[in-house]
């Protein structure tokens, strides 16, 4: 029954390929969106029957279409053809003729676009009700603001009535209305999705963020958005990751006692001490660093230049209708004309140091781990006081594109009063699949629901390995430790893993020549073979090349078979070699061999 399927991407990809319409799936949207009564979630809800026409124009199931018959939702700050544009802002609406470049990329996936979403105006705000549609409710208690600026699109995810949403992000606008909805929020690297069609915030810190019922979902979502636009001039040729199991140990940077704030929530701090405590119990390294320039850098996004940024947007709109702006939001973005060009450089400026000085804190960790909200705010609270919930909505996410850093809001364990658990994971650019692969151990064994909704979290599939950077190299001679050619190894930042011992089919020879002495090690099927001692070194392998340019004739870089069933790369030695060589198989070490030498010497 649809009435009891969870939109999650494989719930509903087996239901299509099962037999299930998505004409039939078009029909229980609607009937979820009765259910909810929420006149706020949507400015634009298109047609039902165009929504099924296009539905029934799927034809069959197709199953090399990824997003075949998915239904999503749009911010509506992002350009759906044929769809007024208004940015919550009637005035300024506009109809624009084509998708956006990341919603042409789904619909070609097969996905089916619902509606356009309410939002902050002109996506000024971390609440969702500075909106002159009316306020989408939070999905979980209608009490809370939905979070914004993308608080529409946080909604209707929570709520479970489509499989992902687009919203944008420019100070956490994809990321506070995910805590407060209990869904995953995905912020990615500046320019790993185009902003083509997508009316700006701050150009140059804005991106298109995506919301899920899961990670997986999100991160799916994100690899089909994406594809470098050269119509858009922030946008990167960035290289897509698929998610692989996260090394250990990881260092993960968390704000310290000094520098966490909570506001006097203390249920939210519990929480999130036993998040932290989720992360070491699965092996990551806890690091207590003082966030104090962080929030200074986040106290530039509206305090210096970037407000212009802003201002840039709606300059004749503000000069030709400034009653069509929402108060708090005029407000804000006229702070941009007491500003001079001088002072944008200064901000920028300012903000290099700034960065300058964060680099140490940040170069020590692999990524940071914060709460992704610090309190929950009440529509009433904002009624009282618009500006300082708000405010404090983006202690945790203010700082986060000013650094171009990626990130992904998570879901974690309900709190003691039920609200919901949400950190954030950030990283520096180009970590989304880091991020992401960290997340999703959140999901493991997370006794939660999925949004408003009563389905459970599914556990997510095992990752598979990453494939390393660093290549295993057995030596056998004067590169193991303390002997005369270890510095080749350490100064290419190798590291020693193990002793161990070949397999006992290879022959063992003192080379001729010298200094200094080396063994040469050959594969061999005589009677009179041997096990030989190595040790196990880690080498990165960007620097094998230069290792290798160094190792002269008769010897090489081969295949060792190792006693315990392993195959590792190691020196060889070509068979010519070992002619006027000295047999020490019997020996087995080249370390007993160098005793003995000194001995006899």
């Amino acid at each position: 029954m649809l009435t009891d399927l969870p939109f999650t991407l494989n719930a509903l990809r087996e239901a299509y390929a099962a037999g299930t319409s998505p004409v039939a799936v078009i029909d229980e949207i609607f009937a979820r969106l009765d259910a909810v009564n929420d006149p706020g979630i949507f400015i634009h809800l298109r047609n039902r029957d165009s929504l099924r026409a296009e539905a029934e124009a799927l034809g069959a199931f197709d199953p090399d279409m990824p997003l075949w018959g998915i239904p999503f939702a749009a911010k509506d700050n992002i350009d759906v053809a044929g769809i007024p544009t208004t940015a919550g802002c009637p005035a300024y609406a506009y109809t624009p003729e084509a998708d956006a470049f990341v919603v042409a990329n789904l619909r070609a996936a097969g996905a089916l676009m619902v509606g356009k979403t309410n939002l902050d105006q002109f996506a000024t705000g971390l609440v969702g009700i500075r909106t002159p549609y009316g306020a989408p409710l939070n999905a979980v208690d209608p009490a809370i603001v939905p979070g914004g600026s993308s608080g529409g699109s946080g909604v209707i995810v929570g709520h479970g009535i489509v499989t992902f949403s687009l919203g944008t992000d420019t100070a956490g606008s994809g990321r506070v209305p995910a805590a407060l909805n209990n869904i995953v929020g995905l912020k990615p690297t500046l320019g790993a999705l185009s902003a083509s069609g997508v009316v700006p915030a701050c150009r140059t810190l804005d991106t298109v963020s995506i919301f899920a019922l899961t990670v997986d979902d999100a991160y799916a979502v994100f690899g089909l958005a994406r594809g470098f636009d050269a119509a858009d001039a922030y946008c990167k040729p960035l290289v897509h990751e698929n998610l692989t199991a996260p090394p250990m140990p990881l260092r993960v940077g968390v704000p310290d006692a000094a520098s966490i704030e909570f506001f006097g929530d203390t249920v939210q701090q519990a929480a999130f001490d036993r998040d932290v405590a989720v992360l070491a119990a699965r092996g990551a390294l806890i690091e207590y660093i003082d966030f104090a320039p962080l929030y200074a850098i986040a106290g530039m996004l509206y305090e210096g230049a970037w407000v212009a940024e802003r201002y840039t947007v709606i300059e004749d709109l503000l000069a030709t209708n400034p009653d069509a702006i929402h108060p708090v939001t005029r407000k804000i973005i006229l702070h941009a004309e007491s500003m001079s060009a001088a002072d944008a450089f200064k901000g920028f400026y300012r903000l290099a140091d700034l960065k300058r000085a964060a680099e140490p804190m940040l170069a020590a960790v692999d990524m940071l781990c914060v709460p992704t909200i610090p309190t929950f705010y009440s529509v009433a609270d904002l009624e009282a006081d618009p500006v300082t919930p708000n405010s404090n909505n983006g202690t945790y996410t203010n700082f986060v594109n000013l650094l171009d850093m990626c990130g992904i809001a998570v879901p974690t364990a309900p709190r003691s009063d039920g609200r919901p658990g949400s950190v954030t994971l950030l990283a520096g650019a180009g970590k989304d699949a880091a991020v992401a692969a960290i997340a999703r151990g959140f999901e493991a064994g997370c006794a939660r629901n999925m949004g408003a909704t009563t389905h459970a979290l599914p556990v997510p599939a095992a990752l598979p390995e990453a494939a390393s950077d660093q290549i295993e190299l057995a030596v056998c001679g004067a590169h193991m430790t303390g002997l005369p050619l270890n510095w080749q190894l350490t100064d290419l930042g190798a590291t020693f893993v193990r002793k161990a011992q070949t397999t006992a089919e290879y022959k063992f020879y003192a080379l001729a020549g010298g200094p200094p002495a080396r063994p040469g090690l050959v594969r061999s099927d005589a009677a009179n073979a041997g096990s030989v001692a190595v040790e196990v070194w880690s080498l990165p392998k960007v620097g094998l090349g230069t290792f290798m340019a160094g190792i002269p004739a008769p010897l090489g870089i081969g295949t060792i078979a190792l006693s315990d069933g392993a195959s590792v790369k190691g020196f060889i030695c070509e068979a010519a070699g070992v002619k006027g060589a000295t047999d020490i198989t019997a020996l087995g070490d080249w370390r007993v061999f160098l005793t003995q030498q000194e001995v006899l010497a």
